[in-house]
């Protein structure tokens, strides 16, 4: 096989052969399995499959510039990719990750460092777009041959119509294509595949191209490239299909009604008149010159020319919209003028109405989102549509697909730089979340309910913490916070501890809330009873008296 452009990752577990399976290893990348064996190995012939993907890409990239479909494909990016003065829209959670600070605080730079690399802070929603339409993204990354351990040097896009994913089946001897287990084993065929990425100058690959480097394409490695797609595959065809598939028919349909209904606007709005000219007994020829003489007596049509400024007669012209003239002969009721009607039940748009809305539910955009004046219920989230909610829930969707593209650039850049080994990053790559902000408003509105139902929860429980529950139990549980958010709280309130803002625990009372008396503080005199003993000895003695005299009386 012919040296590959770019590098590879060698991970040692794919060096084992002892895993044999018929089967190979499922993908989602629309990529067939293309045999190669003998001399006519190094020819891979993929003419119809990149003509066919081509053809949807530049399919899927017209239907962008619907406006329709571009005003839906802009609510769900805006959705997606959410823009901010502050904050960055996307960032790295390391919240579920087992590992130490240092190993989080040196993926959370390289992340800083890969989106300055491809500038996605400013560029973020014209990447999201391309990747919703074409449905597939690839992006090289170049690095230092000579100092591979300084990581990604360079993120650069490549465009879908000059690179193909292939996987080359690889047979070393074709006598035996099968591999044994043992002796006692029955032979199961054991495939091997070679993975790398065609790259060509050209959009349009040639006829026969070779997949060699320098005939036609250039083979680059596969761990040199980040590909990541939609997750829509036609099983059928084995293809990578766009969240713009289904809407295709849907666009089509509504564009002919479209013209359809301006086209008979046109013809039947006006309204025209029918002459009916008697020619008497004239002969058929004589009967033709009189009717072209009277037509062109009465005809008027001066046409002026924008250009040259001249007005000008046209009457040999005829449109579809002018006046008919028609001969009557003798007998008939003579020379004849009615008009024609123009078209009625011109103002209706239900139909159009209604292939609007099938395109919006084909993209999953909510219909309500099709008229200009269509508002927002800003009351409890409990009233919001059930296709905003579901919405939501596929714009959530997408983010979590297209974050595939940033878990290859960490993966590339961590091991490149020794900071993670191949086999640690499969342990790590499931425990890393990427945090995408959020701008919607049924999003805002569900957490605003979720925080006050934490807040009363905390009310109901603080009286047992200490005693059944610990508070770190209710800052993980009760409140949801995670380990980053509860530094980053404990930080700040430090901070405002030190400047004044709240006040120090230590020095407040935990009942009254009233801060507590410092060291040396005079407190006033303590306030002093009389002799309990003396005073109760007087009452007892006068209460003696009044009971003698009583008694004498």
């Amino acid at each position: 096989m012919a040296k590959l452009f770019g590098f590879s990752i060698e991970d040692s577990q794919n060096k084992s052969t002892s895993i044999v399976s018929p089967v190979p290893k499922n993908n989602e990348d629309g990529v067939d399995n293309y045999v190669a064996s003998g001399f006519y190995g190094q020819y891979v012939d993929i003419e119809g499959a990149y003509r066919n993907e081509h053809e949807l890409i530049r399919r899927y990239r017209d239907m962008a510039l619907h406006p329709e479909v571009d005003k839906a494909i802009e609510d769900v990016v805006n959705e997606a990719i959410v823009t901010d003065l502050y904050d960055s829209p996307v960032e790295v959670e390391l919240s579920n990750l087992n590992a130490s600070e240092g190993i989080k605080k040196k993926i959370r730079e390289e992340f800083r460092y890969l989106k300055e690399t491809m500038d996605f802070d400013k560029k973020s929603h014209e990447i999201f777009r391309n990747w919703y339409i074409d449905g597939r993204l690839y992006y090289l990354k170049v690095i230092d041959p000579k100092n591979p351990q300084e990581g990604i040097q360079d993120l650069r896009y490549i465009d879908p119509l000059k690179i193909k994913y292939v996987r080359q089946e690889k047979r070393d001897n074709d006598k035996d294509p099968y591999v044994r287990i043992n002796s006692k084993d029955n032979s199961v065929p054991n495939p091997k595949f070679d993975e790398y990425y065609l790259y060509t100058m050209k959009p349009n690959y040639p006829t026969g191209m070779i997949a060699q480097a320098g005939k036609g394409a250039t083979k680059i490695s596969k761990d040199s490239i980040t590909y990541c797609t939609s997750g829509l595959v036609d099983r059928n065809k084995n293809r990578v299909l766009s969240y713009l598939q289904k809407a295709i028919k849907a666009v089509n349909q509504l564009r002919m009604i479209e013209d359809s209904l301006v086209i008979y606007r046109l013809s039947r709005a006006p309204e025209r008149r029918i002459f009916y000219i008697d020619v008497g007994n004239l002969p058929k020829v004589k009967a033709e010159q009189y009717l072209k003489e009277v037509m062109n007596r009465y005809r008027n049509k001066l046409v002026y020319n924008a250009q040259t400024g001249e007005i000008r007669d046209d009457r040999k012209f005829m449109s579809m919209m002018e006046d008919f003239w028609l001969p009557r002969r003798e007998g008939g009721r003579g020379t004849e003028i009615t008009t024609l009607p123009g078209g009625q039940n011109l103002g209706e748009l239900t139909d159009v109405d209604y292939f609007q809305k099938k395109l919006y539910r084909a993209l999953g955009v909510p219909e309500s989102r099709i008229g200009a004046d269509s508002g927002f219920n800003l009351g409890r989230s409990s009233e919001i549509l059930r296709d905003e909610l579901q919405f939501s829930k596929f714009v959530g969707r997408l983010r979590k697909r297209f974050a595939h593209m940033f878990n290859d650039f960490l993966k590339t850049q961590l091991i490149l730089k020794n900071i993670v080994t191949p086999e640690d990053w499969k342990q790590m790559e499931d425990h890393i979340q990427y945090d995408f902000l959020y701008d919607n408003q049924f999003a805002e509105l569900k957490e605003s309910e979720m925080l006050q139902n934490r807040l009363s929860n905390l009310a109901t429980i603080e009286p047992y913490i200490g005693k059944f529950y610990s508070t770190e139990y209710v800052r993980k549980r009760v409140l949801q916070q995670t380990d980053q958010e509860i530094e980053e709280i404990d930080m700040q309130i430090e901070d405002e501890i030190e400047k004044g803002i709240l006040p120090n625990p230590a020095e407040v009372d935990p009942i009254t809330g009233e801060p507590l008396p410092q060291e040396g503080e005079d407190l006033g005199a303590v306030p002093t009873d009389e002799d309990p003993d003396a005073a109760a000895s007087q009452i007892t003695d006068a209460q003696y008296q009044k009971d003698t005299k009583s008694a004498e009386l």
